[in-house]
């Protein structure tokens, strides 16, 4: 007879089974679509593919007030460089290494299919009792929230959500920042190569990375900042030339990853070498603790039909390295949270342009437009221009919800321990959906995962089989 766990693992295996990175929800909208079909159970989807399932209720609990289970379709589809994977096509493999769930050489998608497998997995369950439950699962959360941002405003019925996006076992999650994402611009020139020129690409690469809202306090090393700083420093020093500039995967992610084509005269090429050799060794020291794996070199590059002109690969350089990046300011009312970050997340080189994702957190409206000021600010010095892609407003805390003082109740009663209430500095679907039902009370809950949005991602199995207890033991208080 299979644990709960083992039924909550099976449903997030046929889940993983299928490729879902942000923007490419399609094919688990309509398996979910044809979940519900199975179990006879009403399901409307929306325009954008966000999907509600309707259950009904059970036992003593069959005629209380509905309660809506959320989750995101979606996951940051990262990868190791080495690995062949195509997140368009192939399974997620999961490995179990001891009491932990990893994923071979990519993310493991825990964020945010464990919250779809322990929704599912209630609903199938027939011993459970629970009240009328929505299960509500958006796409294109790690974009921006853009699937919670189309909701209907009448289209949920319940008024208590409980969001299972949470990272961390034991820890309530009652409030997170707000956030935006500014795409910097940068118009370039390009010209013909010198005929002598010979062509090497520059690589930064081993980098742990991590999410740009959880992880941004710990001051791990940005690829796109790294390189650009020695990329800089081989123009300054031999004239090189720059083709193009390459770096991180998604918004929301600090950049593992980055690239920059050069040209240089060949008699410099192994000055150029020796200085690289002299920045991996500083840089291995300034990350030691923070990035062990770093690595900086120079590789073989195809010489290529044009490049940036000295002009614009100056702006190009100077925009990269004043960018701001990481951590901006603690929060003065709450003891250890970040209040405001920035993330230099991308950057894209195209024939006319170079364009540069940021994404800037803040649990302080003033403090938010402060910080995407100053990159706007950045650019404009720069010669580029920002355009804002995408806005979410923050989840302000309810210390005195029901939800939060039933969960907490039912907590002790089940773990003679207290639950942790925390206020995140990544952001959380709960700000916009609370923005469009006000009424709605909200609280934020999961099994405790590591390393999201990088390939290190893994999941912990024992929290697993205590987020399930909980989890049943709250929807029978809520009868």
């Amino acid at each position: 007879m299979q644990t709960s766990t083992e039924r909550v693992l099976a449903i997030f295996e046929r889940i993983n089974a299928i490729p879902r990175c942000s923007s490419k929800e399609r094919a688990l909208s309509d398996w979910l679509v044809g979940w519900a079909s199975e179990h006879q159970l009403e399901c409307e989807r929306d325009g954008v593919l966000n999907v509600l399932i309707r259950v009904p209720g059970t036992g003593e609990a069959a005629d209380a007030a509905p309660v809506t289970l959320q989750g995101h379709l979606d996951m940051v589809c990262e990868k190791t460089p080495e690995s062949e994977h195509s997140f368009d096509t192939d399974p997620i493999r999961s490995i179990t290494e001891g009491e932990w769930l990893t994923a071979d050489g990519t993310t493991l998608g825990a964020d945010n299919g464990i919250a779809i497998a322990l929704a599912l997995a209630v609903a199938e369950d027939e011993g459970i009792v629970h009240p009328p439950l929505e299960l509500l699962f958006t796409v294109d959360e790690e974009t921006g929230l853009i699937g919670a941002q189309d909701l209907s405003p009448d289209w949920l019925r319940a008024r208590i959500l409980l969001n299972l996006d949470s990272e961390d076992e034991g820890v309530f999650t009652i409030g997170c920042a707000g956030g935006l994402s500014s795409l910097v611009s940068v118009p370039v020139s390009r010209v013909a190569p010198n005929s002598e020129s010979e062509f090497v690409q520059l690589a930064v690469a081993g980098l742990k990375g991590g999410h740009s809202g959880v992880d941004i306090h710990l001051d791990r090393a940005n690829a796109n900042v790294l390189v650009a700083r020695v990329a800089l420093d081989l123009r300054e020093k031999f004239g090189a030339t720059v083709a193009e500039v390459h770096g991180g995967s998604a918004h929301n992610a600090i950049p593992r990853d980055a690239h920059v084509v050069l040209g240089f005269n060949p008699s410099r090429i192994e000055e150029a070498r020796t200085l690289v050799s002299t920045w991996r060794r500083t840089l291995s020291v300034e990350y030691a603790s923070t990035d062990p794996n770093l690595t900086v070199e120079l590789r073989e590059a195809e010489r290529p039909e044009r490049v940036l002109d000295d002009v614009s690969a100056g702006r190009l350089m100077d925009i990269l390295l004043g960018l701001p990046h990481g951590m901006i300011r603690m929060s003065r009312e709450i003891a250890g949270l970040v209040e405001t970050s920035t993330n230099l997340a991308t950057v894209r080189t195209s024939d006319g342009k170079v364009e540069i994702d940021t994404s800037q957190r803040s649990s302080s409206e003033f403090q938010l437009e402060a910080i995407a000021a100053r990159v706007a600010a950045v650019a404009r010095l720069g010669g580029g221009s920002v355009r804002i892609t995408s806005r979410y407003p923050a989840w302000e805390p309810e210390t005195e919800s029901k939800i939060l003082r039933t969960a907490s109740e039912v907590y002790r009663k089940l773990f003679d321990a207290e639950p942790t209430m925390e206020v995140i500095h990544a952001g959380l679907e709960c700000g916009v959906i609370g923005a469009k039902y006000p009424e709605m009370e909200m609280l934020s809950i999961g099994p405790t995962i590591e390393m999201v949005h990088s390939p290190d991602e893994r999941m912990h199995l024992p929290s697993i089989e205590r987020i399930w207890d909980f989890l049943v033991h709250l929807l029978r208080a809520l009868r």
